[in-house]
């Protein structure tokens, strides 16, 4: 019975350490860039778009498909590195449970 006392108490401990990274996370801003630094994307840490910035080079008409493409570029550049962060706090949350790979958390 003291064995699923102190488990429940632990599962209690996880879920508040988790409320707090996930208020970490979505405090998280992050930002990518294409076009070697022409284009820049500003996320917060749940992949929504805060800002973009482009450098007024690329206001010509000529080049809107180009300004397009590196929109996307930079957005997905952002959203990664948000993925990214968010992975590795999960990680250092999670370290020593015995998560089976590739399962998603929080469950």
């Amino acid at each position: 019975m003291r064995d699923i006392m102190g488990m429940m108490g632990k599962v209690k401990e996880m879920q508040a350490k988790m409320e707090k990274m996930q208020a970490d996370i979505a405090l998280l801003e992050v930002e990518g860039t294409s076009g070697g630094g022409l284009v820049t994307v500003r996320l917060n840490g749940k992949g929504e778009m805060l800002g973009v910035k482009i450098d007024p080079s690329l206001f010509k008409e000529d080049d809107v498909e180009i300004l397009e493409d590196l929109i996307i570029a930079a957005h997905k550049d952002a959203k990664d590195k948000a993925d990214a962060t968010t992975a590795e706090k999960t990680r250092e949350l999670t370290a020593g449970l015995p998560i089976p790979p590739g399962m998603k958390f929080p469950f």
